[in-house]
């Protein structure tokens, strides 16, 4: 543990923290200087833990300094056994648990920094899987990866490039060759220059290879631009065929349907949009908020411990163990009219499957039609385009009535099935009230038991108010004499209440006197000494001028003089160590100080209430304290 301590002291007291910390100072940091210690350390592997602890919770803080040393796989003493206790030890700043963190940190800072910044980019977003239904959140979250692929890969290319042996004096030599062959390709031009002037007009020549050049590249912009304006006249052609294959099925289906099958078919689509509004949608959306409710309360808890969810999965036991026997207790009770219930119950829930599974295929059937009509709609208006419309012959069409014919039995199969969920939820709504008829006569005989056994305990209770009648009458007969005793009480306290104030306002006063009396006493003892010190001091002064030496003089002076100052240095020393003491403990005593306050004002509240309590208790009744009871009169 000292080694442990040596290395974080020095750690501590070199660039960048220079704490200037030895092994004493460092043992002695309270809990807030401690933990304030392992955050600068975090906060110079991640700069986003750079403030003052004191200015947030400290839950807060634990949990900000458990999330960070968890990125960088910072593993406890004890294992993940004692999480628990690990949390708890760094909320309050225990050394145990602080000490070997900045051991941890101090022994591999570069290399948690390079951690930290890579896990800013690194650590995935977990987003639930229902979220991931929405294209647009499904879309960002697939550019987010890979935007991740991409990062990993640069920092890869990086790391290669730090390390492939690049240095500087290669680099330089790179630069001086690269001026050596600028050097040469200037000399190159000039002699090329030379050559030119000899030949006549090179100036209208190289006039024209610069345009040629200008030329060239405005060419290639332009087939750059034609491919572009290509693309996109290809895109609108394409949207323009949609839109005129979407024109050309409206057009059909409005000519060829009659009003009755477009008014039965919209009294379809509204009877399955109602379900959908009124049943189907709002089932899935009130599911979906409780499943996010649900994530939202397991995300805002703190990560659970081994041994917190070992807990956990002893109170599902438990659970699931009660509910067991609850269920075998109402097995064997055998109600007839809860098996009743439960077979109907039973039959409803399996029609509401029913109807919910036959939902669920009409609208993928809807679907697959829409979907095979808008493909069957393309291949006819390609067709046409290519040759005209293409006629089906005799086998396709006997395929396509035979296919139709299937549907058809299909169709009444459905249809039938309908008819017979209708009957049963006519009989479950017949039944239905059939209970509710029940229930009401049984709430009826409920109500009557009720009130018999009202009055079975009006019975019971009407000698006891009897009691009560006679009591109340004795009580009216005590009060009088009740009223008079306190009287008599209060005029003797107020009486014993006014010499106790005299007799104290006395002894303040002699206080006073014998207060005065002392320090006059220590004045006066003050002022004697200060005399006879004078008076030696001349005795000693006439000695030294009686005196015919005149080094005896000088040597007596000096060592006066040298025996003065020692005394003014040693108290200098003194003053100077007290001045020091206080600075240091300045922070505690004041915080003690704060404590003690804090503490004088709880046991004035204390007080406050108590005499409140005291002051509102009702007549006669016994106020219980801490080793003596009390009744008020």
């Amino acid at each position: 543990m000292s080694e442990q301590l040596k290395f974080i002291v020095e750690q501590l007291n070199r660039e960048p923290f220079k704490k200037n910390f030895n092994l004493i100072t460092f043992d002695s940091l309270e809990p807030m200087q401690l933990l304030q210690t392992l955050n600068d350390a975090l906060a110079e592997i991640d700069p986003k833990q750079a403030i003052d602890i004191r200015e947030e919770m400290p839950e807060q803080t634990a949990k900000r300094m458990f999330t960070l040393l968890g990125m960088l796989k910072y593993k406890p003493p004890g294992g993940m056994s004692e999480v628990s206790s690990f949390r708890q030890g760094l909320v309050i700043g225990s050394k145990p648990v602080v000490h070997p963190i900045l051991h941890w940190l101090l022994q591999r800072i570069p290399e948690l920094k390079k951690r930290a910044y890579l896990a800013r980019f690194l650590v995935k977003l977990e987003v639930p899987a229902e979220f991931l239904q929405d294209d647009v959140i499904a879309e960002t979250f697939h550019q987010y990866e890979e935007l991740v692929g991409g990062f990993k890969n640069i920092h890869k290319e990086c790391e290669q490039l730090k390390s492939s042996g690049f240095s500087t004096a290669e680099i330089r030599r790179d630069i001086v060759a690269m001026e050596e062959e600028k050097d040469q390709l200037i000399k190159r031009v000039e002699r090329l220059k030379k050559r030119v002037e000899a030949v006549s007009n090179h100036q209208r020549m190289l006039e024209l290879a610069r345009q040629l050049r200008v030329e060239k590249e405005r060419e290639e912009s332009l087939a750059h631009q034609k491919q572009e304006q290509k693309n996109q006249l290809f895109q609108a052609e394409q949207r323009l065929q949609r839109c005129q294959i979407q024109l050309r099925d409206l057009q059909q289906a409005a000519a060829d349907e009659k009003p009755e099958s477009l008014m039965k078919r919209l009294e379809e689509d509204i009877k399955f949009n109602s379900y959908m509004v009124s049943e189907k949608l709002p089932r899935e959306l009130e599911n979906t908020r409780k499943v996010v409710k649900y994530l939202q309360k397991v995300a805002s808890e703190p990560a659970l411990g081994q041994a917190e969810l070992r807990e956990l999965e002893d109170k599902i036991r438990e659970t699931n163990t009660e509910i067991n026997h609850l269920i075998e207790k109402k097995m064997m009770r055998n109600d007839p009219m809860d098996d009743k219930l439960s077979l109907f119950r039973q039959q409803a829930a399996i029609i509401v499957r029913k109807k919910e599974t036959k939902v669920e295929e009409l609208q993928e059937a809807r679907e697959e039609l829409a979907a095979v009509e808008r493909e069957l709609n393309m291949k006819s208006s390609q067709a046409q385009e290519r040759g005209g419309a293409k006629l089906i012959r005799g086998d396709e069409f006997k395929r396509y009535v035979a296919k139709m014919r299937g549907k058809s039995s299909t169709y009444k199969k459905k249809r039938q099935e309908i008819a017979e969920l209708k009957v049963e939820y006519g009989v479950l709504q017949r039944t239905e009230e059939i209970l509710r008829e029940r229930h009401t006569a049984g709430q009826q005989q409920l109500v009557k038991k009720l009130n018999s056994v009202i009055a079975e305990k009006k019975s019971a209770l009407s000698p006891l108010i009897k009691d009560l009648r006679a009591l109340r009458q004795e009580h009216a007969e005590l009060a009088p004499e009740f009223e008079q005793k306190k009287a008599q009480y209060d005029t003797c306290a107020a009486g014993l209440e006014s010499n106790r104030s005299k007799l104290e306002q006395e002894v303040r006063m002699l206080r006073e006197e014998t207060a005065q009396e002392e320090s006059r006493y220590h004045h006066i003892n003050c002022m004697r000494e200060i005399t006879e010190s004078q008076m030696e001091r001349a005795a000693d002064q006439s000695k030294i001028n009686q005196s015919m030496d005149i080094q005896v003089r000088r040597t007596a002076l000096r060592e006066k003089y040298i025996a003065n100052t020692a005394e003014q240095e040693s108290l200098g020393k003194v003053l100077r160590q007290q001045v020091k003491q206080v600075r240091e403990n300045q922070e505690p005593n004041m915080r003690q100080m704060k404590m003690w306050k804090d503490l004088e004002t709880l046991l004035e509240c204390k007080k406050q209430c108590y005499l409140k309590a005291q002051s509102q208790a009702p007549i006669g009744h016994v106020i219980q304290d801490v080793g003596k009871d009390m009744l008020v009169l």
